[in-house]
């Protein structure tokens, strides 16, 4: 495995200590080499001091044993390269042939490329300058992964694409999500297609709209950089909120195998109706006091600029044309400084043709909700009616939970540790396809326009620490309908859940 980026942040916080995981759990193979690379200067035994520090700082387990430390280090290596030098690069084959003639590792690699996106495509080209991308012998393979953001918009996303596939072919190229990695959503997969109580009221007939959110407690922290030019919209929408909306939305693949899967996703991006941009509310955090301690607004966050126009929350409303959704709204958000840090699907059916129990004596009616919890306290909450005990037909909400954590003996893996191990496995089932990343970023595009254009088109202030704009609730199309304010806590008993 070919670590470009070896010396910056997710290398050391989440690629190392996840390929560490694998390796406690005998998932890799017996012989292989993990070799950074990098702008920094350093020797092999610098860099796996490095990396030793990362996986007890940073790794899933919290015990390590010393033992499984040091033989894993012994797979580290690391080389100098900078990345727009084509000499790196012959270097970096002649490395790699030293490698295979020692026996270290057999004759298959891994690029892993965990740079800035502007280097991904002449990355590609330097390698497949060097035939890099190409296999040795028949039983061999070559594959590279690429980070996001995959491009800015439609128009760099197909070019990015048509660069990459210069060189790789699409089969080669696995484009990561982490959001796909985790094991939450993955299993909304096994929960509809495994169930037969569950999939045949999955459509516009008993499901009246669908709810996303995912929410950041976090400001901007130390992504300005990044963050003020790529924003909400593309830092979360277009990839992991369209990822989880196609997980939900797809029709039964045939077989559960890399391509039928991806197909019927795609199918739901290219169906994804164009959203009406009164239909999207943007909103930016302001300064504000969470907990007795004063927080900043956005504009005043390190390497922000003050007249920053860059949205810290996103709201819309849309729809999906096809047999089964259509005229079924689909609501998503997503922002920074918000009350609790959660990630979940609710699931709104409609509700019963007659409110019998409406009509007696302190009777009520109740929502069914199906709330799929991705993160944190991982679960899935089913809510249903039931009587009070007493006098009258009150009707109250209850819910019958299930919690991963409840697993004897089980540990949800991390998501890179999952993505990792498919990579190395061939299986794609859990990464972009072209035509799927160009299909989301041409739902995306007219909404970024007009917001380039427009200036009439409001950018909300809310303060740090609330649920967002309360413009935001006004997408609703029914009198009474909000979005739902979730706890940290899948079953809402957290103090700090509310507005």
């Amino acid at each position: 495995m070919v670590i470009f980026g070896a010396s910056g942040d997710l290398t050391g916080r989440r690629l190392v200590p996840a390929l560490f995981s694998l390796y406690q759990g005998n998932l890799l193979p017996d012989q292989y080499v993990i070799l950074g690379l990098g702008r920094t200067s350093l020797t092999d035994d610098e860099f796996r001091h490095r990396m030793l520090e990362n996986i007890r700082q940073f790794g899933r387990k919290n015990s390590v044993p010393q033992k499984k430390l040091q033989q894993f280090a012994t797979h580290l290596r690391y080389q100098q390269l900078d990345s727009k030098n084509t000499d790196s690069y012959r270097i970096l084959k002649s490395r790699l042939k030293k490698i295979d003639r020692q026996k270290e590792a057999i004759d298959n690699y891994l690029f892993y490329l965990a740079t800035p996106p502007q280097l991904f495509a002449p990355i590609a080209a330097h390698l497949g300058a060097q035939g890099l991308q190409q296999p040795s012998s028949d039983s061999g393979w070559r594959r590279i992964i690429v980070e996001k953001p995959f491009g800015r918009d439609h128009a760099s996303a197909t070019e990015l694409n048509v660069q990459l596939t210069a060189v790789f072919a699409e089969s080669q190229i696995y484009r990561i999500d982490h959001y796909l990695g985790k094991e939450t959503v993955q299993n909304i997969l096994a929960f509809r297609f495994a169930n037969g109580i569950f999939e045949p009221l999955w459509n516009r007939n008993y499901i009246h709209h669908v709810e996303i959110t995912a929410a950041e407690q976090i400001g901007v922290e130390d992504r300005s950089g990044y963050y003020d030019s790529a924003g909400a919209l593309r830092d979360m929408v277009q990839n992991h909120l369209l990822e989880i909306v196609a997980t939900i939305a797809m029709e039964p693949p045939v077989l559960f195998e890399p391509n039928a899967v991806r197909n019927e996703k795609v199918k739901i991006m290219q169906a994804l109706a164009p959203v009406q941009i009164e239909n999207v509310i943007r909103g930016q955090y302001i300064a504000s006091m969470i907990r007795g301690e004063n927080v900043a607004g956005y504009r005043q966050e390190k390497d922000i600029h003050p007249d920053s126009q860059t949205e810290t929350f996103v709201a819309m409303k849309f729809q999906i044309d096809n047999w089964r959704w259509g005229g079924v709204p689909f609501y998503i958000r997503t922002g920074k400084r918000l009350p609790t840090r959660v990630t979940e699907v609710v699931i709104h059916f409609r509700e019963t043709p007659h409110h019998l129990f409406k009509y007696v004596s302190g009777g009520t009616t109740a929502e069914n909700q199906l709330i799929l919890r991705i993160q944190p306290d991982e679960g899935i909450l089913l809510k249903f009616g039931m009587k009070v005990p007493g006098a009258g037909y009150t009707i109250k909400n209850v819910g019958m939970d299930f919690h991963y954590s409840d697993l004897a003996n089980s540990e949800l893996p991390e998501a890179y540790e999952r993505l990792l191990l498919d990579a190395l496995n061939g299986d794609s089932t859990l990464f972009a396809r072209a035509d799927g990343v160009e299909a989301a970023w041409r739902f995306i595009d007219p909404i970024l326009q007009a917001w380039a254009s427009d200036r009439s088109i409001k950018l909300y202030g809310y303060p740090a620490g609330s649920w967002g704009p309360k413009e935001a609730s006004l997408l609703f199309e029914q009198s009474g309908e909000d979005w739902r304010y979730p706890c940290s806590n899948l079953t809402g008993d957290d103090s700090y859940c509310e507005l």
